[in-house]
């Protein structure tokens, strides 16, 4: 009889930080190519600013702190956290205000905390929160229409000078146009208009998709657990079936699905692991509050896409959310409460 032998060891290490990364960057790029084909050059040059700046902050700062500057590069965070605010950027932004955002998110909220696994917030959602507050003409105003897509040379220029050669080449988001319109027009008027499409929303909806099928990805590969987006998905969904089950008063639930940055939100931006809450059932209380938060500032609020606003307020609460639903310690039974006749 023939005996397999098997040796030591029998467990696999750990993932590395490189490969996780590099698993989320992999998963981001089906999104990021619909998203370029649907609205142009700017996302590839968006994409290209935002890495080439990260990358070079990190490295002058881990050189400022006498940190060995490749060990730290090669994890690939400052990449993912550059592609994540390259995607929530618009695509025809002024060239420094890509490169200020990524800034802001590389040093600010990342390294003067102490660089990855430190950082109490996400660095790409601090960045752009603090550019929409602080430039929100340029940040709501320069988002491409699918309709007029620019060539290369037409989008540098844009980018890098400033003119914009075609009169609605930008404008706003399917969410800010229709929560604008709804309170003067019906449904089925505001969506006759060029933004929203044959489906949902021009260009968004597929993208929506994509990033869909990038977290599916991630959860098949387990870089991430389904609690966070599903919980999120659901806090989000829960509240439009609620208060906008009649279209012709507020955002119906397919655009808040597939107009916005939901599925990007959901799978790659609430999921970060250093920021989020950790339990299972911390994971489920925070994923639901980014969603009921989201419906809440896109209804009633001043911002059309309010991922980045969410998921800082659910940052801030993660910690208390961890301390209350910490699971309990192999072999710890409950206490028995008041008297017990034996």
């Amino acid at each position: 009889m023939s005996v397999v032998r098997m040796t030591s060891p029998h467990t696999t290490g750990p993932l590395s930080v490189t490969w996780v990364m590099g698993m989320v960057l992999l998963a981001l790029v089906p999104g990021w190519v619909v998203l370029a084909v649907s609205f142009g050059w700017g996302y590839v040059i968006n994409m290209a600013l935002a890495m080439g700046t990260a990358v070079l902050a990190e490295g002058l700062i881990l050189k400022w702190r006498a940190r060995p500057v490749g060990f730290f590069l090669k994890d690939l965070s400052a990449l993912v956290t550059a592609a994540l605010l390259a995607l929530a950027l618009p695509p025809l932004a002024p060239w420094w205000l890509t490169v200020l955002g990524t800034l802001i998110a590389i040093i600010f909220a990342k390294q003067l905390f102490g660089g990855l696994g430190h950082n109490p917030f996400n660095p790409a959602m601090v960045a752009y929160a603090l550019l929409l507050v602080s430039l929100p003409l340029y940040m709501t105003t320069r988002w491409a229409n699918p309709d007029m897509t620019l060539g290369l040379f037409d989008t540098l220029s844009v980018i890098f000078i400033g003119t914009v050669p075609i009169d609605g080449a930008t404008g706003a988001t399917p969410l800010d146009v229709y929560k604008l319109d709804i309170a003067r027009l019906t449904a089925s008027e505001v969506l006759q208009k060029p933004v929203f499409g044959t489906f949902v929303a021009e260009g968004w909806d597929i993208a929506n998709l994509a990033f869909l099928g990038g977290g599916a990805f991630l959860l098949w590969k387990r870089i991430i657990t389904w609690h966070i987006p599903v919980s999120f998905l659901v806090g989000l969904g829960g509240m439009a079936l609620l208060f906008s089950w009649d279209a012709d008063v507020r955002v119906p639930l397919s655009l808040h699905l597939l107009g916005g940055a939901t599925m990007l939100g959901a799978f790659f931006i609430a999921t970060d692991p250093v920021s989020a809450a950790t339990s299972n059932k911390g994971k489920l209380v925070y994923g639901f509050g980014i969603g009921v938060l989201i419906y809440l500032i896109r209804t009633w609020g001043n911002y059309p896409d309010a991922v980045a606003f969410a998921v800082l307020l659910m940052n801030f609460a993660a910690p208390l959310i961890d301390h209350y639903t910490r699971p309990r310690v192999y072999g710890h039974e409950k206490p028995v409460k008041g008297y017990k006749n034996e």
